[in-house]
């Protein structure tokens, strides 16, 4: 599956679906709305497998939230687990025994910029899939007994992200860089928020985001297309597309006027510091210079930031992240430190590689290696059908779902003066925030 060029010998779509408007196709995806309330469908037919992946992505993630609010969209993943109309503990049938008994794996995960519910299982039980995902879509049951029976679930993983020193560091830093912005509160959300959680409250946001128009269902695997979107027509065209306008965020993050800080200060023995950057959002050009100067300043063994610290003995560890956002996001540089290595140091040593690239660009060799070394991450990642469904999935948070397929092709344009001119744009003082963990 790593070739999303790859199709089934009879895997023409069909453009006259009964029930669909076809839309595109791009590579071997095909794109379809269902006409009844116009939910997106993903189609890709691969017969070197007898397994296939459904995954619903629904339009909302923390981003979606207000305060008071937060991490609503996490907690109502895991109430989405409890039960619908049709598959609950009553009848005997609750989605997590139904997909145990046929050897399927099925699971949900949260994002600021998107929600995603999935089954991988063999290809004869899909139509099972989609009945499930259909109930529950718009026919989930829960109440606060339910929501009582996930808190603790809820509590541990919280905790467990503020035992974690880069993850509660990353938490300060995007809530120092982010003011007026949604992103700037985490996915699992405020303590406070979490533990004021009602199940009245998170049905009124179920009702508010699950229909059927703010939803992608992509089907890959072994399956034939247009006995699947006859099956998934049966099921969600039932659905009606929601009578309310779903909100999104209108609010833009106001200029940053100049650098900001913030410290994390534990009992903890780690020390890390943490420098971030506001870069555009995903679907902006700069997007794919973007990848490449990440692998060129973070790479393992052959980045310069691993050079600079880790060879000299100034860090364990290094890395030059870019989590894609649908709306401006970071570059975090995250060194931790070795014992007895002072923070100012590590920084210092940030910023003068930072400073070289700004002054003087990268080489083609090192804009080559970083592009070789993306291109086979990405062949990895698409590997089996649900690794294809999941870069789908976050290409769909940003906003385009074509974003996957083509990324290859786009990568293999940038050339060094890209990535030059987007260090210079980026690495400002204005749009830095800076975040030290000090271990006491």
């Amino acid at each position: 599956m790593s070739n999303l060029k790859r199709v089934k010998k009879s895997g023409k779509s069909r453009k006259d679906a009964q029930g669909f408007r076809f839309v595109q196709r791009v590579g071997a995806i095909s794109e379809y709305t269902l006409l009844a309330n116009d939910m997106r469908v993903l189609l890709l037919e691969d017969d070197t497998t007898p397994t296939a992946t459904l995954m619903v992505t629904y339009h909302v993630g923390s981003r979606n939230e207000v305060l008071g609010t937060t991490g609503s969209t996490h907690i109502l993943e895991h109430l989405m687990f409890k039960g619908s109309k049709n598959f609950n503990d009553k009848k005997g049938n609750r989605l997590d025994y139904l997909f145990d008994e046929i050897g399927a794996r099925n699971n949900a995960t949260t994002s600021p910029d998107r929600t995603n519910y999935y089954e991988i299982l063999p290809s004869e039980h899909l139509p099972l899939a989609i009945a499930v995902e259909a109930d529950r879509m718009r026919n989930a049951t829960f109440d606060d007994k339910d929501l009582a029976s996930e808190m603790t679930v809820v509590r541990n993983e919280f905790e467990r992200g503020e035992n974690d020193p880069t993850e509660a560091l990353a938490k300060a830093v995007w809530g120092a860089a982010f003011l007026a912005h949604p992103y700037h509160h985490s996915t699992i959300g405020w303590k406070s928020d979490i533990e004021g959680s009602t199940a009245e409250k998170l049905r009124a946001f179920y009702d508010h985001f699950y229909w059927p128009n703010n939803a992608t269902l992509s089907i890959i695997g072994n399956f034939d297309t247009s006995p699947i979107l006859e099956t998934v027509r049966l099921n969600f065209a039932k659905l009606p597309a929601s009578s309310h306008e779903i909100r999104d965020v209108s609010v833009e993050e106001p200029f940053q006027e100049g650098e900001r800080r913030t410290i994390v200060r534990r009992h903890e023995e780690k020390q890390a510091v943490e420098v971030a950057y506001k870069v555009r959002k995903a679907l902006d050009p700069t997007s794919y210079p973007l990848l490449i100067l990440t692998q060129v300043l973070g790479a393992e063994h052959t980045g310069r930031l691993y050079k600079a610290l880790v060879d000299k003995g100034l860090a364990r560890g290094v890395s030059s992240r870019w989590w894609p956002t649908k709306d401006t996001g970071l570059l975090e540089i995250v060194a931790m430190l070795t014992n007895g290595t002072k923070h100012e140091e590590v920084e210092q040593v940030i910023e003068k590689e930072l400073a070289k690239i700004v002054r003087g660009g990268i080489t083609k060799d090192e804009c080559d290696r970083a592009r070789a070394t993306l291109r086979a991450m990405i062949a990895f990642a698409r590997d089996g059908s649900y690794a294809v469904a999941d870069g789908l999935n976050e290409a769909l948070a940003i906003g385009d779902w074509t974003y996957y397929p083509t990324l290859q092709d786009k990568l293999a344009l940038v050339q060094p003066k890209d990535v030059h001119d987007l260090a210079k744009s980026i690495f400002i003082e204005s749009g830095r925030t800076v975040g030290w963990f000090v271990g006491e």
